[in-house]
């Protein structure tokens, strides 16, 4: 891929929509630009990781090694959003992975002190970037008072209508339209909403039996529930 499809792709989305060419190059994007196949993984068990990455199609899992040496998932991103060490920070990530999911995936990687550098010097993109990572912590705090304050199965409805919220346009869609990509295992399901994976199944086929959603291997409706 040319040097100039590869800054317009970039350039579609709010946080890069104003990069010149220079700060462009000044990142490296251009020798940092990647795909992972499905199952693949962009790094495992990091510690003291240097990088950071944005993803401009598929689904990353990202998630850590219980003390069976289980793999565990603690989030699942999406088209947009930031990770890698996204403090800016070279800190430790305690172990964490990423892994691309359902699809293959295509991203862009730069270092921190690359991006560092470009915040410093832009204001504007660095609130831009401080607003998305809050959404991505605010993201974390619902799905933690979700598990906090609610059974089981109002955990399940409501994980599913904040992935219908986090859709492009999902706070207006009408109920008949309400569908989301049914990337995840019941197990990584299970993970995400503090339960077991029997649990997640046996309250998906009651749900779906109460209609409050249908599902196929590839989309969930949402029938009844509202988005948060």
């Amino acid at each position: 891929m040319e040097e100039s499809d590869k800054m317009l792709l970039v350039r579609n989305y709010n946080l890069w929509s104003q990069v010149n060419e220079e700060e462009y190059k000044a990142l490296n994007v251009v020798d940092n630009y990647k795909e992972a196949r499905q199952g693949q993984f962009i790094y495992f068990e990091a510690f003291h990781y240097n990088m950071v990455h944005f993803i401009k199609q598929g689904y990353i899992r990202l998630g850590y090694l219980d003390e069976q040496g289980n793999q565990v998932t603690k989030e699942i991103l999406k088209k947009g959003d930031i990770f890698g060490q996204i403090i800016l920070e070279k800190n430790d990530l305690h172990g964490e992975f990423a892994q691309a999911i359902k699809s293959d995936v295509s991203f862009c990687s730069f270092t921190v002190d690359n991006f560092n550098n470009l915040l410093r010097k832009r204001p504007d993109m660095a609130i831009r970037y401080s607003k998305l990572v809050g959404l991505r912590l605010k993201r974390f705090e619902n799905r933690l008072i979700n598990i906090l304050q609610n059974d089981v199965k109002t955990r399940l409805v409501n994980f599913f209508a904040q992935m219908l919220h986090d859709q492009p346009g999902g706070d207006n869609l009408p109920a008949s339209s309400m569908r989301i990509p049914n990337v995840l295992t019941h197990e990584e399901i299970a993970n995400l909403i503090g339960a077991s994976r029997q649990s997640v199944t046996t309250l998906m086929n009651e749900l779906k039996e109460e209609g409050i959603l249908d599902y196929n291997r590839k989309e969930i409706r949402l029938l009844k529930a509202k988005t948060p």
